[in-house]
């Protein structure tokens, strides 16, 4: 089951990379939400996408929309992608995949770190999905075509 635009986004909770608990319905009380899956922290392709996410930094606040990324990762290991990167959002721990399944962004197929779909969910204050970017590929397709959504 996938969600898709219109529809209410689901609500959850899941520690940071810091591992103080991240609610979706507290996150929204600030402001509208791009919420980002990808497969695995410190991987070629979601460190490129996760990167452009904070280097559009000024963008999004300037916006007041926040960005908040999930994978499967364990905390240690979203602590680690966070410090490396100097990410200046947070990073979601979703071991047990319950968040990914919930959004529609995991895969039938267990693939190891290939098992989360790289989905972004816009996600207004009213907590319905203003759109919902879909591109295994283009990494920087993500955050831009968010910000688009998230401000028009």
């Amino acid at each position: 089951m996938s969600i898709g635009k219109g529809d209410i986004a689901p609500d959850f909770e899941l520690a940071d990379q810091d591992g103080n608990p991240r609610r979706l319905t507290d996150l929204l009380k600030d402001g509208p939400v791009v919420l980002f899956f990808y497969p695995g922290a410190m991987t070629k392709g979601c460190t490129a996408e996760a990167c452009n996410f904070r280097d559009l930094g000024a963008e999004f606040q300037a916006a007041g929309v926040q960005r908040v990324g999930i994978s499967k990762d364990t905390v240690a290991k979203q602590k680690e992608f966070a410090d490396a990167n100097t990410f200046d959002y947070p990073l979601l721990s979703d071991p047990e995949m319950t968040t990914i399944a919930a959004y529609g962004v995991k895969r039938k197929l267990a693939l190891g770190p290939l098992s989360t779909k790289r989905m972004t969910f816009v996600i207004g204050t009213d907590q319905k999905i203003i759109e919902v970017v879909h591109s295994e590929l283009d990494m920087n397709q993500h955050a831009a075509e968010a910000l688009a959504a998230a401000t028009s």
